[in-house]
């Protein structure tokens, strides 16, 4: 396990954090390591704590130059140690759901029974009156959330990453037979960066702020 920056300073990671393109090809993350980064990007927010997200973690090499093409060739698809597809289930949008998550916080003491049925009864009677165009958009406000999380956690512990909305969706999701429940949110790739991830700039805060309902 990479352990050489668990310990890094927030405000160096927020401001670190790079799209980094490059990556060494021999360097590989273990799957446990994935896995435990996966963890901590799901302690994002989302909508009623409903956790739609769902994975699709290739570190396959073979699987992994099946994937190039889809991605418009770019070659940090297959040097990252791994690719990382963010999707949005939306079955999330359940009672079913609901209760099975709200049920481990009662059994874990953050709440009670009767708050339990109160958050399920809100789920039915909201999310079944919810056009699946809002709930898509929603999958894309919660995946967002999540991909942004995974990417200062890889940070942290001194991996790169780089989010690519560049890639055929359609391709990707025949070749893989992903199921129509499940939408397309984000590829993340992973992994040591062999090249530096160009500095950028950003507007200043005025430029994008208004205070008080002044437009």
């Amino acid at each position: 396990m990479n352990t050489a920056n668990r310990n890094a300073n927030f405000y160096d990671v927020i401001r670190d954090r790079r799209s980094v393109r490059v990556y060494d090809p021999s360097y590989k993350i273990s799957d446990e390591e994935i896995k435990e980064l996966l963890g901590e990007a799901m302690l994002a927010p989302s909508g009623t704590n409903l956790n739609p997200w769902r994975f699709m973690v290739f570190t396959d090499p073979e699987l992994k130059q099946k994937l190039l093409p889809m991605a418009l060739g770019q070659k940090q698809v297959a040097d990252a140690s791994a690719v990382i597809l963010v999707l949005g289930d939306m079955d999330a949008y359940t009672v079913e759901n609901a209760d099975k998550i709200n049920q481990r916080a009662v059994d874990a003491g953050y709440m009670t029974e009767q708050i339990k049925e109160t958050i399920n009864n809100s789920v039915q009677g909201y999310y079944g009156s919810v056009s699946e165009q809002t709930k898509k958009e929603w999958q894309m406000l919660d995946g967002g959330l999540l991909a942004m999380q995974l990417m200062l956690a890889a940070k942290a512990r001194g991996y790169d990453t780089v989010p690519m909305l560049g890639y055929n969706t359609e391709e990707f999701r025949k070749e893989f037979n992903v199921p129509d429940n499940l939408v397309n949110v984000l590829m993340i790739t992973l992994g040591k960066a062999a090249q530096p991830g160009f500095p950028t700039v950003r507007l200043g805060v005025d430029e994008v702020t208004t205070w008080n309902g002044n437009i």
